[in-house]
């Protein structure tokens, strides 16, 4: 089993989850966190830290959300691997869609 970044880290990229991750399995795009995962060993320890609450355990992924399985090990193979907290982007709350309560589709504003 693996754990899968989902639609709400589109722009918002907060970086808190990869530091806690023991296997170095995310991958960063342009305005995006991956996982990867061949890599992922279900540790369960960056679903807690994502303040956009975007990761989920695969077999919990909501419905509307089951395209983030192949996005997250597509994008995977050609990102690089990201292990260190950056800063988000300077507009990330304004993205955060669970905090604001919209229902915007982001997927058209992923960057590959």
């Amino acid at each position: 089993m693996t754990f899968v970044v989902t639609e709400n880290c589109i722009k918002c990229k907060y970086t808190d989850c990869v530091e806690v991750c023991p296997v170095d399995c995310f991958h960063e795009g342009p305005n995006f966190l991956v996982i990867d995962p061949d890599e992922c060993i279900d540790c369960t320890l960056c679903e807690p830290e994502c303040p956009a609450e975007a990761i989920f355990s695969e077999d919990d992924v909501p419905k509307e959300h089951q395209k983030y399985l192949g996005i997250n090990a597509e994008l995977a193979k050609s990102w690089p691997v990201i292990t260190e907290s950056k800063e988000p982007p300077a507009d990330a709350d304004q993205w955060d869609r669970i905090k604001n309560g919209e229902v915007e589709d982001k997927l058209p504003h992923l960057e590959k």
